[in-house]
């Protein structure tokens, strides 16, 4: 089932060139609202303004690791149900099971391609819609 083309995304990275490309392949899969963050205390601002349907972060970042962002996410009743796609670049175990742990609904292990991306959002809202 293809998503809204109007979903409202934010990507939160320490490097712009990463939220350069990532807002990139988001266009290229035909979403137009992406909004920045460049950690997760930022992130955590713009989210206290702005209505998002999805977070993608990294995971390492100075001040406020995506971790750090995930699960202050999940302990705020406004926000707490946004889904949210942990990226890194080290994919090992402990990463992984801190994350689902915390509540991450996806994650994306660098590199990854437009088509990854896509996939891993689709399964994201397929859970969230065969849920609720």
């Amino acid at each position: 089932m293809p998503l809204p083309p109007d979903l409202r995304i934010i990507t939160v990275d320490d490097y712009n060139t990463m939220r350069r490309i990532i807002k990139n392949l988001l266009g290229q899969l035909g979403y137009k609202s992406v909004l920045e963050a460049e950690d997760g205390r930022a992130a955590l601002d713009v989210l206290k303004h702005e209505k998002v349907d999805l977070i993608i972060s990294d995971w390492s970042m100075p001040k406020m690791t995506g971790l750090d962002l995930l699960k202050a996410v999940r302990s705020d009743p406004d926000l707490k149900n946004t889904p949210f796609i942990m990226i890194t670049a080290e994919g090992d175990r402990e990463r992984i099971v801190a994350a689902v742990q915390a509540g991450v609904s996806n994650f994306i292990v660098k590199p990854f391609t437009a088509e990854t991306l896509g996939d891993k959002i689709s399964k994201v809202f397929e859970k969230l819609q065969a849920t609720g």
